[in-house]
């Protein structure tokens, strides 16, 4: 009896064996004649296959049979077929423990997905497959899969990554198919990148290698392919070579009698799959119609309402697979959202540091162009040159102050402007802006008041400088259009609470006025209300712009009511910080003509020999001596054998920077007062000179007055410091 078990044993051993054995031949003779594209001879193979597996109750036999159906149907365009054997598979998987097949099972669900253009949620299933199997058929496969959507969402260098690794893979059972679709693709990515010499070579890599191996399907592809090629680089000859060549593969291979043997094979083994299962079904509603006890019933109620909560899980699975493809397609778009976004940064960026490079390379020249013209005034010209200076003082002044504008309103954009936080006299800030602008007034007939509530707190906590230029722009706006007329400047209290104040600023005038259309555009880059306006009037429109980004800093908002003929009015509110406690000083200042300048000896470190001359000059019009570096290096050996007075200390310069000359003289002199004289752009950080160990700034070109007063400031200190 033992030797009977034993022998049944090894015969159904061998048996098994036997089968498997088969099984891979019929698989390889399936894989031949899908590379091939002979359809109807691969699907008689798998047909082969299922008949053993199900003969031999081989589950994942059945199951890797019924993933290489819907692999060929998918190839072939059937996506209906191929979902139907999906389906078979998903039912076997649910009770079988198989990673592989789990995994062929989630590439097979990915391809599905990348028919539907769900390309994100194809390689979330493709990483899943990976994760499960380590099998190198498969993992070759995915790379391919991933290669497609890659290049279908514009990823050109990971999908030319993947199939170069493709091009020199091992895969035992399709390196040379895998390496024929690798180049194709290549071919194609190459071709819309317009590298048409790359084109041919993959094309031609192809054509080579699927010709050796039959693979018919890719010979037409190649072909199509080179035609194309050829044709868009004008090559007629070469293009109508491979059209030729590609309807000879058509009329051979592709015929109309091949495809209905193919589509007739196909619904045969279909027809039989699903005709089979209908009568295993039917079977077995027989075989429970016969009985009649009670758990046969049971069953049968059971099985009915299996068969509710599965139609109602399809109904489930359906929309699930709506939503997944509906969120899909928000995550591609929200990804495109975010490019255009990065591409609006960007140029947003480029356009920043373009301009920033243009205003501050535009400063230099015209440093000489203000500094001659200035010199020029200084040396008693004859009477008919006065009037051609004056003119070229003018135009020099006016780019000054465009170039300027247009740094300020870059500043603001590019976020690079802060509001500073210091103590100053509001009173004094909105005296001095109205007494730069008499001069203005007077020459229009017009009469410009400051109208300044008693009660505003003496000491204020905020930025002087941005709230001056605030003013500079809306005072000069009103009285560029305002003519025997009336500028206002008004300034009240609306609330005082501890430390924090609530004002109300105005600026009104009685001059032209502004149409409600205008009114609209007003605040914009270049705007003047009309092109008549702007050549009657001069300016370059970013007065106003200036005036609502740097309200925008203090939190505020800029206001406008006005009527055609009567005039306008700018207002606004304004909260700052207030010391409540600090005493009203008495603040003393020496005019330009109270420094004694002869006699002071005065280190220019410059690089441009231009600037050198004119800075030269201005000094000596002061009887100022002075001695001249040409770089940092010579500045710092300078500054080291002689005594000066003072050290003008230019920023950008070749070699060391002036920030870095200021910080190695500062380490055997604290004293020496340094002013740096810069073309300051967007980069430079006012704050980054005082650290160096600058004692103030001066920005080129300058007013000749401002560059003597802050000599003057800077190295008779202890005497302003004396007198206060």
């Amino acid at each position: 009896m033992l030797c009977i078990f034993l022998c049944t044993i090894l015969s159904y051993g061998q048996n098994d064996v036997s089968s498997t054995s088969k099984v891979q031949l019929i698989f390889d003779e399936f894989l031949i004649y899908r590379h091939q594209n002979q359809v109807d001879k691969a699907i008689e193979a798998l047909d082969k296959a299922a008949k053993i597996a199900e003969n031999n109750e081989d589950v994942k036999l059945l199951l890797d049979t019924y993933h290489q159906y819907t692999r060929l149907f998918l190839e072939e365009g059937d996506t209906e077929t191929a979902i139907y054997y999906w389906d078979r598979a998903s039912i076997l998987l649910k009770d079988l423990s198989y990673s592989f097949g789990q995994a062929f099972h989630n590439y097979l669900e990915a391809e599905v997905r990348f028919t539907e253009g769900n390309n994100f949620q194809s390689l979330k299933l493709l990483e899943e497959s990976r994760k499960l199997s380590n099998n190198r058929n498969l993992g070759n496969n995915i790379l391919l899969l991933e290669a497609y959507i890659y290049s279908n969402i514009g990823n050109y260098e990971d999908a030319v990554k993947n199939l170069h690794a493709l091009i020199v893979n091992s895969d035992d059972k399709e390196r040379a198919f895998l390496a024929t679709t690798a180049n194709l693709q290549l071919a194609k990515i190459s071709l819309e990148l317009e590298d048409f010499e790359e084109a041919i070579i993959h094309s031609k890599a192809a054509l080579e290698l699927a010709e050796k191996h039959s693979y018919h399907k890719n010979i037409k592809y190649a072909n199509e392919m080179l035609s194309m090629i050829y044709e868009k680089m004008g090559n007629h000859e070469e293009s109508l070579l491979y059209y030729k060549n590609l309807g000879q593969i058509k009329d051979s291979i592709f015929n109309i009698d091949k495809i209905k043997l193919e589509t007739k094979t196909a619904d045969r083994i279909t027809s039989e799959h699903k005709t089979n299962t209908i009568n295993k079904l039917t079977a077995k509603n027989e075989e429970l119609s016969e009985s009649k006890n009670r758990s046969e019933i049971t069953a049968i109620l059971t099985s009915a309402f299996l068969t509710i909560i599965s139609l109602l899980a399809v109904s489930l699975f359906r929309n699930n697979q709506i939503k997944l493809k509906t969120n899909d397609l928000l995550y591609t778009k929200n990804k495109e959202l975010e490019l255009a976004r990065d591409s609006a940064v960007s140029a947003m960026e480029a356009k920043t540091n373009f301009l920033s490079t243009v205003t501050h390379e535009l400063r230099t020249p015209l440093y000489a162009v203000t500094g001659l013209t200035h010199l020029l005034l200084e040396e008693d010209p004859a009477e008919h040159q006065k009037e051609h200076l004056k003119s070229l003082k003018f135009s020099g002044d006016y780019l000054l102050n465009f170039i300027n504008d247009i740094l300020q309103i870059n500043k603001i954009d590019a976020d690079k402007l802060e509001p500073l936080k210091i103590e100053f006299k509001l009173q004094k800030v909105l005296a001095d802006v109205v007494d730069s602008l008499q001069q203005n007034a007077n020459e229009k007939n017009t009469s410009l008041i400051l109208d300044y509530d008693s009660k505003i707190p003496q000491q204020l906590l905020g930025d002087p400088i941005k709230i001056s230029q605030i003013f500079m722009n809306l005072v000069g706006n009103a009285l560029k259009f305002t003519k025997d007329g009336k500028v206002e400047v008004i300034a009240k209290l609306l609330k005082k609470e501890e430390d924090e104040v609530k004002l109300y600023f105005e600026v009104k005038d009685n001059g032209i006025g502004i149409s409600e259309d205008q009114q609209k555009n007003i605040f914009e880059s270049f705007e003047q209300g009309s092109v008549q306006i702007n050549r009657e009037y001069g300016g370059t429109g970013l007065g106003l712009t200036i005036v609502k980004s740097l309200l925008g800093l203090f939190n505020s908002k800029i206001n406008l009511e006005s009527e055609i003929g009567h005039g306008s009015s700018f207002f606004f509110e304004m909260d700052l910080k207030c010391d409540a406690n600090a005493l009203n000083e008495v603040s003393f200042e020496l005019d330009i003509q109270e420094f004694e300048f002869k006699g002071l000896h005065i280190l220019i470190v410059e690089d441009n020999k231009i600037n050198q001359v004119i800075t030269k000059k201005m000094l000596t019009k002061k009887e100022i001596t002075c001695d001249i570096a040409n770089n940092g290096n010579e500045a710092i050996d300078m500054a080291k054998a002689n005594t000066y007075n003072a050290i003008l200390m230019d920023i950008h310069m070749p070699g060391i920077s002036g920030e870095e000359a200021t910080r190695q003289i500062r380490k055997f002199d604290m004293e020496i007062p340094i002013i740096a004289l810069t073309a300051i752009s967007l980069d430079d950080s006012l704050d980054s000179f005082y650290e160096a160990g600058c004692n103030d700034v001066v920005t080129k070109p300058f007013k000749p007055e401002v560059f003597y007063q802050k000599i003057g400031e800077n190295i008779f200190k202890n005497k302003l410091e004396g007198l206060v």
